[in-house]
């Protein structure tokens, strides 16, 4: 079997689209996922499953999820290599990421964008850093990512892909949990 780290976008936000996290390790239970394990509200699951198809593992899921509560969530599953090398490939070498971890955004989009970064430079404020390698973009918000102009909604709308985002400290936790599991 093979471990899995499913990241779901936007859910347990502002009162909407709410999934108690132990109805979410159900749902993945009846896929047939074992060792399942959530972190924090925001739809991190780690897992094990006999499946290595993860285009087919999103699908599962994100069927699981609209039958159970009729909305539409999107879901990334992610490899733990993949996890591990979006971190490894942090471009801020400037940036103290043991004090700053929660102001480095991982976003993970759906696929490598084809229109240029420089769409969402208009939304970046003067201490904001973003940076795109493959499907992940990089940002750091000084301020953190609740005060910064660019949002979800603008990254996908600009980049015309989906996308998900969890900070480093996240980042690390769901590695933690791979590694212990």
């Amino acid at each position: 079997m093979a471990i899995y780290i499913s990241l779901l976008r936007g859910i347990n936000v502002s009162g909407k689209k709410i999934i108690k996290m132990a109805d979410l390790r159900a749902i993945y239970q009846a896929l047939q996922f074992d060792n399942v394990q959530s972190y924090i509200q925001s739809g991190n699951v780690v897992f094990h499953s006999k499946n290595d198809d993860c285009q087919h593992l999103e699908q599962q899921i994100k069927q699981a999820i609209f039958q159970h509560y009729q909305f539409d969530v999107p879901v990334f599953v992610l490899t733990p290599e993949t996890l591990m090398n979006a971190k490894n490939n942090l471009p801020f070498k400037d940036v103290n990421v043991e004090s700053e971890g929660s102001k480095i955004l991982l976003c993970f989009l759906s696929r490598t964008p084809e229109n240029s970064i420089d769409l969402l430079t208009p939304y970046l404020k003067s201490n904001e850093k973003l940076y795109i390698t493959g499907n992940v973009l990089y940002l750091y918000c000084q301020d953190g990512f609740g005060k910064s102009k660019l949002t979800h909604s603008n990254i996908e709308k600009k980049l015309q892909v989906n996308a998900t985002s969890r900070n480093l400290k996240t980042i690390d936790k769901l590695l933690t949990m791979v590694n212990s599991n």
